[in-house]
């Protein structure tokens, strides 16, 4: 007997797109409806793979997203699988146990949310399924969810449906940390997890796949998002097919300016970077960030006319497609060490020495109460956003140390120069 079913996870429906909407001209209805039609592509393949069920492995919804119609379009879209004869099981993740709205959820009766308080089963007698899985009851959910859940029926195809980092992922918070060996100890044939939004086929003995996020929502997401669709023959999985659902993509591209001697040479890079990122977009608009490295002689000139080269990447971007730029990042270096350029006696090589020197410890926050004040009063989105300030993570301090420094020493060098 042969079904397929299609694996999907991290919806987070009607999260904003966050870095675009302030672009000038950019297509605000694309950027604000795109999770919607990334759901909307979902259901479309569904039916038209004609899939026996899909699976939602948790955070349909966006934490404290408060708009009722939000809800209203996830239980029309499931009323569509309805009418195909496609059942839906799901899981709440993190952000749903902290969702108004995904609380008081009333979807059509294809649709079954697994219990939050223990682990469930249910069987599917006429495809020889069983699904087990458990939701998240609060938030922060600290226990390994996985340990409890039963072992698989000999007699069945068994599926574990779990929102996870397992034993952690970059970027996630470690809810429901669970082990492979644990996960393997089920012995389920497929193991349909969310909560991390990159695809990643973790194993194949037995399967256990997070299909990713269904769209990216800010530059920490790039590249393509979608689902996973599964094709099962004889009690095992035959394949297991990403399908690129997203409706818009982002893409962080490395610049490389080394040698690069004028600024012809490199906005042709730049425009390279950007071709690249459009063929990448496979006919989607893409939102850019250009992080432009390596050693040139132009490093000076690109870091104090930093504005200027911004609107210079954005002009030249018309024409290429439907590119935003949502960021352009400077971390070129100069061909020469900056007390190269200056006589070693100087007092201006001495100071330039003093700014290259200067590190602030990991803890700078606790140590320089000012600094700490004036945090507190940083809007949320500012603290807690897609690219956070956050001065506990020693890299990002480092980064910022290092664009404070390239600033200094770029303007004291051409005050130099004209003295």
């Amino acid at each position: 007997m042969s079904f397929s079913f299609l694996h999907a996870a991290d919806i987070h429906l009607d999260s904003p797109l966050k870095g675009l909407e302030s672009y000038p001209d950019a297509p605000v209805e694309q950027i604000r409806n795109a999770t919607r039609r990334a759901l909307d592509n979902l259901v479309d393949l569904a039916i038209s793979e004609a899939v026996s069920f899909v699976l939602l492995a948790g955070d349909i919804f966006d934490g404290p997203w408060r708009d009722y119609n939000t809800a209203l379009f996830f239980a029309q879209r499931m009323g569509r699988l309805k009418e195909a004869g496609i059942r839906v099981f799901l899981v709440t993740g993190n952000h749903d146990a902290a969702s108004t709205i995904g609380k008081n959820l009333s979807p059509p009766d294809n649709v079954r949310i697994l219990s939050k308080n223990q682990p469930e089963s249910i069987y599917l007698e006429e495809l020889g399924v069983t699904i087990i899985g458990q939701g998240y009851s609060r938030r922060d959910v600290q226990e390994d969810l996985a340990a409890n859940y039963p072992v698989g029926r000999t007699d069945t195809f068994n599926i574990g449906l779990l929102h996870t980092a397992l034993s952690g992922r970059a970027g996630h918070e470690p809810y429901a940390p669970t082990s492979l060996d644990i996960l393997a100890s089920k012995g389920y044939d497929y193991w349909a997890l969310g909560h991390v939004h990159q695809r990643e086929v973790v194993d194949r003995d037995p399967w256990i796949v997070f299909p990713g996020a269904l769209q990216g929502r800010h530059i920490r997401e790039e590249g393509p998002k979608g689902c996973t669709l599964v094709l099962v023959e004889d009690g095992r999985v035959k394949q297991a097919v990403h399908h690129d659902l997203d409706v818009l993509r982002w893409q962080l591209c490395r610049v490389d300016l080394d040698g690069c001697e004028c600024e012809e040479h490199v906005f042709g890079a730049i425009r390279l970077a950007l071709e690249g990122a459009a063929d990448a977009g496979d006919g989607r608009p893409v939102a850019v960030r250009l992080e432009l490295a390596g050693r040139t002689s132009l490093h000076n000139l690109l870091h104090d006319r930093e504005q200027q080269v911004q609107e210079e990447c954005r002009t030249r971007a018309v024409g290429l497609g439907d590119i935003w730029l949502e960021k352009i990042s400077l971390r070129t270096r100069p061909l020469l060490e900056n007390g190269e350029v200056v006589a070693p006696d100087s007092p201006l090589a001495g100071l330039l020495r003093s700014i290259e020197e200067l590190s602030l410890p990991s803890s700078c926050q606790d140590q320089i109460p000012e600094l700490a004040d004036m945090l507190s009063k940083l809007p949320p989105e500012i603290k807690n956003g897609e690219d956070p300030i956050d001065l506990g993570d020693p890299e990002k301090l480092r980064q910022m140390q290092d664009e404070v420094k390239e600033l200094l020493l770029g303007r004291l060098l051409r005050q130099g120069e004209g003295s």
